[in-house]
């Protein structure tokens, strides 16, 4: 038993393994025209290597053939000449056989008219007719004798010499001829052809191309535009005149020249005539209405003229829409009045604009149906420099295209829409668009204002528009404080400042604006700026509370100087002692006799700075000013008149005491200083004396006082007003019991 199970396990094991070829199905078979029949078949490729015979029947099934391949030539096979002449009728049956078996097909069933491609057709000639314009005459040969020329069908394409759209034409012809109508006048045409044998399945491939050129004719009408720019101060209005070849008009239509007409609306009598060959014109128009036409020439004639009116300065789109349309539509006399009571009539409800497969398309609607002619303009919109208008006239449409690369990417455009009636412009519509959009060349400049405690106010300008390249959607600001986790805020793009809140007391941030379009961002300058640690209220309120104490405080003290009178009198203004009204005037009675001449005392001192002058002073302020040396040797022993006269002589003071024998003033009253004059410092400058020097000057002051009397003080009843308001009195206390030469000298 497992014997017998060992010797079939092998046999299954191979049995397994056995693949045979899939099944020839899709049988197709073309007979290409006195070249073969070729016959495919799926599959297309075999696991394993596979032979294939293809088994015919020809002629009405009384013959028989093969033809065979094999899996690297691939799943086709070919029959050739002279077993493949039609008419006629085969059958095809394929068989694939590979190491594992056989695979048969079912048998297909041909008519070779039905299967058959002919060779294309040959092109002699594309020339247009004498006298017939926009029209082009092809003629083609046909080399064989099985088919007649009336058993083929024909197709036509063409195209013009700068297009790349063909238009097809299919036709039956059997003299080998066909014109082609509905052409452009002087242009270029390319032609090619093919045909088909009727009844079969297949076109031929399609012939050479051949180029033909249609016939001259009269130029083409124009499309006529203007710019209106503001009257100049003489008051003659600039208008830019724009025209070009109509659209749809010949690529290689000739022209030699335009001839320009313009005259006001009241008065042909003025017409003006311009021969040009360029397509635009500067005229310089009074503020009337005007009319302009303008016509292209060439050998053969004008081409038709466009006319466009020129509207008044003062005129209305208003009053001139209204009536012109009202009286279209035949509307009533009220409703026109109420029309006419309405702001400028806006024959353009709303226009919008998008970009659909590289083509910029622009639709507008209209209230208005019985405008069929739009005029569309559009321009780069720039910051600095006037850009070139172009323009384009539309018909029996509310929408206009334009392939994206016809404009530059990352900038504005405006454009606008036009409606036409006639000879007459209507109100425009506008709106803008960018040729592509990406993120800003640059972002916003940024500033930081009116910083407070925890606010600031941050303002950006607004990026030029030929850096924008884009609508800007909208601004983001970015807001850090140092060291700390990064905040941000988002604007419209209508905004143009915003204030920061609820920022950290004197605190360093930084700060950036990004603008935004559809297609990115762009960061501006970063500016860094720091809170403040005060507000103006705070600074206000202290300033107020310190000034307002100070205040209170001021009152407070004036109110308690006011109860005590005397005290604050004292505190302001102190008692100065009146030498006037010394006792110490009673010293001498006697009055000035002798006045001794002053220039032997002001030998040893400067005469300028002297304390002394030469004036005569009351007699009862003789004591004041003398001192009686004799007097003051006795009392005052050497040491201490020495000690004086360092004193007299060292810039301190000089000093003046009663003597202790005067009869009025007796020795146990107080001594008397009668008064202290400072010596300047500038006259010890002066004299720089040495000590030798001092003693001589001290003998002859000595001997001088000895012989100085009252009289040297005196002088006719002037008293000295610098000794007068200088000398103050001093009033020492000494000890009666004290000896005298220890009195206190001052």
């Amino acid at each position: 038993m497992w014997i017998l199970a060992l010797w079939i396990l092998p046999l299954l094991y191979k049995f397994s393994l056995t693949a045979l070829p899939a099944k020839p199905e899709n049988i197709s078979c073309i007979l290409y025209y006195k070249k073969n029949l070729t016959c495919t078949w799926s599959p297309k490729k075999e696991i394993n290597y596979t032979t294939y015979v293809v088994n015919r029947t020809y002629s009405f099934g009384k013959k028989r053939d093969i033809c065979k391949a094999n899996s690297s030539t691939g799943a086709s096979c070919s029959f050739f000449r002279p077993t493949i002449t039609p008419p006629d009728f085969f059958t095809i049956k394929v068989e694939a056989e590979n190491k594992d078996g056989v695979a048969t097909s079912d048998i297909t069933h041909w008519t070779l008219n039905d299967i058959v491609k002919m060779e294309p057709p040959t092109i002699l000639s594309v020339k247009p007719i004498s006298g017939i314009k926009k029209m082009m005459q092809i003629k083609w040969e046909w080399h064989d004798s099985l088919f007649s020329s009336s058993n083929f069908k024909y197709m036509l394409r063409f195209r013009t010499i700068n297009s790349t759209h063909w238009v097809e034409v299919n036709f039956q012809s059997d003299d080998l001829v066909y014109n082609l109508t509905g052409l452009q006048a002087f242009t270029e045409y390319i032609i090619a052809m093919r045909c088909m044998v009727k009844g079969s399945y297949f076109w031929s491939d399609w012939s050479q191309e051949k180029m033909g050129l249609t016939e001259e004719e009269v130029p083409d009408g124009l499309d006529l535009w203007r710019v209106l720019r503001p009257a100049e101060v003489d008051g003659r209005r600039p208008v830019q005149l724009l025209w070009k070849k109509a659209r749809g008009a010949p690529v290689l239509e000739k022209t030699f020249g335009y001839i320009l007409s313009y005259f006001p609306e009241n008065n042909t009598n003025l017409t003006q005539i311009i021969n040009t060959t360029t397509q635009q014109c500067e005229l310089y128009l009074g503020g009337e209405t005007y009319w302009v036409s303008v016509t292209s020439y060439n050998s053969l004639g004008n081409s038709p003229a466009a006319t466009l009116r020129i509207p008044a300065v003062n005129e209305t789109r208003q009053d001139l829409w209204a009536n012109h349309l009202l009286r279209k539509m035949s509307l009533e006399r009220s409703e026109l009045q109420t029309r006419e009571n309405r702001p400028a009539f806006q024959c353009i409800e709303a226009m919008q604009a998008y970009f659909a497969q590289d083509l910029l398309v622009v639709e507008w609607q209209s209230s208005a149906p019985m405008v069929d002619t739009w005029m569309v303009e559009w321009f780069p919109d720039l910051d600095s420099e006037p850009s070139d208008i172009s323009w384009e006239s539309v018909s029996q449409a509310r929408n206009w295209t334009i392939p994206q690369d016809k404009l530059k990417p990352f900038h504005l455009y405006n454009i606008s829409v036009y409606p036409l009636i006639q000879d007459l412009v209507g109100e425009p519509y506008s709106i803008q668009v960018y040729g592509k959009e990406c993120a800003p060349w640059r972002g916003p400049i940024t500033k930081a204002e009116n910083i407070g405690v925890n606010t600031v106010t941050i303002t950006w300008e607004e990026i030029p528009k030929s850096e924008r390249r884009g609508f800007i959607s909208s601004y983001t600001i970015f807001y850090q404080a140092e060291g700390g986790k990064e905040f941000s805020k988002t604007v419209s793009s209508s905004v143009q400042q915003y204030d920061l809140e609820s920022l950290t007391r004197k605190t360093s941030y930084t700060v950036r604006v990004m603008a935004s379009t559809r297609a990115g961002g762009k960061n501006g300058t970063e500016i860094n700026f720091r809170t403040l640690s005060l507000s103006v209220f705070e600074i206000v309120l202290i300033t107020s509370l310190v000034g307002g104490g100070l205040l209170i405080f001021t009152v407070l003290t004036v109110a308690s100087g006011l109860k005590k009178a005397t005290k604050l009198t004292h505190l302001c203004w102190p008692i100065v002692p009146n030498p006037a009204e010394s006792s110490i005037a009673t010293w001498h009675g006697n009055d000035c006799k002798n006045k001794p001449n002053l220039k032997e005392f002001d030998d040893s001192v400067n005469t300028e700075d002297s304390i002394l002058k030469s004036y005569c002073v009351p007699s009862d302020l003789i004591d004041k000013l003398v001192v009686n040396f004799e007097n003051f040797l006795e009392e005052v022993s050497i040491e201490e008149a020495e000690k004086g006269q360092e004193n007299i002589w060292g810039g301190e003071r000089n000093e003046y005491v009663t003597s202790p024998n005067r009869p009025d003033c007796p020795p146990e009253k107080s001594l008397q200083v009668l008064t202290e004059i400072p010596s300047r410092k500038s006259q010890l400058s002066k004299l720089e004396m040495s000590e030798d020097n001092s003693s001589e000057v001290e003998e002859q002051l000595l001997s001088s006082g000895e012989s100085l009397g009252p009289d040297y003080f005196y002088e006719e009843g002037a008293l000295n007003p610098y000794l007068k308001n200088s000398v103050t009195t001093r009033e020492f206390l000494v000890h009666e019991k004290l000896p005298d030469q220890t009195k206190t000298e001052v």
